[in-house]
């Protein structure tokens, strides 16, 4: 029964909830069993069983006693075959060492130099109307991470996304309203602020040189109650693609138990090293149940959009291509009279843009970019990642029945148009609509490019 409502984890066996007043488990009487086999006939007792009953439990005893190292008698009178036996092990102190990237901790060891820069994140906002047309409340949880020591915060972007109130707690309890600096949802980061000081942040570790097998530790909030809760596992595998509504993503993948609530929380390497921010969590695929898939963004794909928010309050550097686009498909092309089934159809293009000024058209088919081959819209959102602003590239693209190449030199993302919408329209497959878009994109337009070989402009 549990004795103690506060006290979940606590449990014992004794039918009215006390506790043993010592060490020493009394018995009261050894196991027998009898039969009574009539009258006149004296009772047998079955000892074959209790001997091998009482030959099991000393092994398991014994087996005990030999893995703990050293063993001793509970009670006073050693010998007695009621007593058992008790470890006298003490415990293993674990030491704050500093993290070098130099020498490798335990488990323990980077738990203990690393609690203290890991923070729990609760948020409040709001969904919407109900029936009644009242405001519909929302809470959520997660985690984060100190990044500096006069009180920024790193944590994901979907953590605190709509949120009206964040609010920070840290190891020792303490707790501060957050205001968001900047957040970007392509990359699901975040940079918080809290007005503190002499904070313990974080070291960054190279991502990049991780390995598959490589042990890694998640520390968070899993469910939002279970507080700087510490996990273990390996690095399942590196540069891993997955798609996150939508979004596609380039991840570490970790067979670490990651639950609820763990979002946004570190992702440290066997030298107390942060290497990754935990994002997501497959629970099932494909309408089946799975375990052990986890994943955490690489440090190394997102430390310098981290320090730009920082300094501007949002990616400045990230490249924008300034089109409308979706995936190309044979239903389209037998449709449109295309001779290519697969790439990046161009449904529109932005006035001024890197893809206007490179002479991008609406019904174009973007089939490859540099060396790499392009099927979906989701692999030019990948590809896009890496490269920066100012990068120029090469685009294949087919038009007219042919293909050609062109120059494309990527623009930023207006700053006007950061975190909006319209900042997003190239990232999201998109069908035409009815009205106009920049640089054609009327159906009308559509119409008249795909029948009659040209804009109506």
């Amino acid at each position: 029964m549990y004795n103690d409502e506060k006290n979940l984890y606590h449990y014992t066996y004794r039918k009215d909830g006390s506790e043993p007043g010592d060490a020493r488990i009394a018995v009261d009487a050894p196991y027998r069993e009898s039969r009574d086999d009539g009258p006149g006939k004296k009772a047998k007792k079955n000892r074959g069983g209790a001997k091998i009953v009482a030959l099991a439990l000393s092994c398991a005893l014994l087996g005990g006693a030999a893995g703990a190292g050293v063993a001793v008698w509970s009670g006073s009178g050693g010998g007695n075959s009621t007593d058992v036996y008790m470890s006298n092990r003490t415990a293993a102190t674990v030491s704050v060492k500093a993290v070098d990237g130099k020498n490798a901790m335990t488990d323990a060891e980077v738990y203990a130099s690393n609690v203290n820069s890991v923070v729990s994140i609760s948020t409040t906002g709001s969904s919407g109307t109900n029936y009644f047309g009242q405001s519909v409340e929302t809470a959520s949880a997660g985690s984060g991470f100190v990044l500096t020591a006069d009180g920024y915060i790193v944590t994901n972007q979907h953590v605190v996304a709509n949120a009206n109130t964040v609010k920070v707690t840290l190891y020792n309890g303490d707790t501060y309203d957050a205001s968001i600096i900047g957040s970007d949802q392509q990359y699901d980061i975040a940079v918080l602020k809290i007005d503190a000081s002499a904070l313990q942040p974080v070291t960054m570790g190279d991502s990049d040189t991780l390995n598959v097998g490589d042990h890694v530790l998640p520390v968070g909030n899993p469910l939002g109650d279970l507080t700087f809760s510490m996990s273990g596992g390996m690095v399942s595998s590196v540069n891993r693609a997955i798609n996150v509504d939508g979004t596609p993503f380039n991840m570490i993948q970790t067979d670490a138990s990651i639950n609820p609530g763990n979002s946004g929380g570190p992702l440290f390497n066997q030298y107390g090293e942060v290497v990754g921010i935990v994002s997501a969590k497959y629970s099932s695929y494909s309408s089946q149940s799975v375990e052990g898939l986890g994943f955490a963004i690489p440090m190394n794909d997102v430390l310098a959009m981290i320090q730009d928010i920082m300094t501007n309050g949002y990616v400045t550097n990230k490249p924008y291509l300034g089109i409308n686009q979706g995936t190309m498909t044979a239903q389209m092309a037998a449709q449109y009279r295309y001779d290519v089934t697969k790439g990046v159809f161009v449904y529109s293009v932005e006035a001024g843009s890197a893809a206007d000024k490179a002479g991008l058209k609406m019904g174009d088919v973007i089939t490859k970019v540099d060396d790499t081959d392009i099927a979906t819209s989701e692999d030019l959102v990948a590809l896009k990642k890496t490269y920066s602003a100012g990068d120029t590239s090469t685009f294949t693209i087919y038009r007219a029945g042919g293909y050609q190449t062109v120059e494309i030199t990527w623009d930023s993302v207006p700053a006007d148009s950061e975190g909006t919408q319209s900042s997003q329209q190239e990232e999201t497959q998109q069908t035409p609509q009815n009205g106009s878009n920049s640089n054609g994109g009327s159906m009308e337009d559509l119409f008249n490019y795909f029948f009659n070989g040209g804009y109506n402009r």
